[in-house]
């Protein structure tokens, strides 16, 4: 399974710039699917790091809102490697994909987020959270394409 992914030794230099999203969300328990379409930018901010602002449309049983999420992708604990953040400074979840593979976990109250990344090449990478608790099971896959 290694031969699939695409090593990435600088993950925030290899995320600069604007990538087209579509997210698959399901909802494990109740089988209702939504989907985000949109795009994320990457812009640099002072000493390495990247501010992600992400944009589109979310619709979720047949209604369709517009959506935004921000994060501040700082320079991580070893060479290469990312600290993700939540907008306010909260810690998200590490991210290192120099095999091209990773997983993160970030707890969050009673639920506990579990995050595949994978990237297949240059232009395409992937998130695929899974999201339980007591009032949750929901699974999020997120497909990235470079723009431009």
């Amino acid at each position: 399974m290694d031969g699939e992914f695409w090593p990435v030794p600088d993950v925030l230099e290899h995320l600069v710039g604007r990538w087209r999203v579509e997210r698959h969300v399901r909802d494990l328990t109740s089988g209702d699917e939504g989907r985000f379409e949109g795009v994320v930018h990457f812009t640099r901010l002072t000493r390495g790091a990247l501010l992600h602002e992400e944009s589109g449309t979310f619709t979720w049983r047949g209604v369709a809102r517009p959506a935004t999420r921000t994060l501040r992708f700082l320079p991580g604990p070893t060479p290469g490697t990312a600290d993700v953040r939540f907008a306010d400074g909260r810690p998200f979840h590490e991210l290192d994909l120099g095999s091209g593979r990773y997983v993160a976990e970030h707890p969050c109250a009673a639920d506990l987020y579990r995050g595949e990344f994978t990237v297949r090449d240059a232009d395409h990478w992937r998130t695929v959270w899974r999201v339980g608790g007591p009032a949750k099971d929901l699974l999020l896959t997120t497909d990235y394409v470079r723009e431009g």
